[in-house]
């Protein structure tokens, strides 16, 4: 089964870390990525740009409304995601309980769709 692993930050908590933790982070994030990359279950990923580059875009009655940034209650923003492939629903919460970034913010896992989804993530 292929799941997503998005990754959430929050921006002044990075800014807080030592130099040496974030580099710990990175680190371990590269470890679990060679360890799926070598066993053939990573798909793909990327780190996200700062989120002053983003742009949020709705339409409403066919008339595009395009503002700065995203504009959410929540200190912690989308800062990049994981594509990978599990065995199983367990192994898939066992990889995002170890990414790094879980024990500071938060790891969101969820399935691709056209999986199948019975399967779930029981926890």
């Amino acid at each position: 089964m292929k799941y997503i692993l998005l990754i959430y930050q929050n921006p002044a908590n990075w800014q807080d870390l030592s130099e040496q933790e974030r580099r710990k982070l990175g680190e371990e994030a590269t470890a679990i990525f060679q360890e799926l990359t070598d066993a053939g279950q990573w798909i793909g990923g990327e780190g996200l740009a700062d989120s002053s580059h983003t742009k949020t875009i709705r339409v409403r009655g066919g008339v595009p409304e395009i503002t700065d940034g995203p504009f959410l209650e929540a200190k912690e923003q989308l800062a990049g995601y994981g594509l990978f492939e599990a065995d199983s629903p367990e192994q898939a919460i066992e990889i995002g309980v170890r990414w790094p970034d879980a024990r500071y913010w938060a790891i969101e896992l969820r399935p691709l769709m056209g999986q199948d989804l019975d399967a779930g993530l029981e926890m």
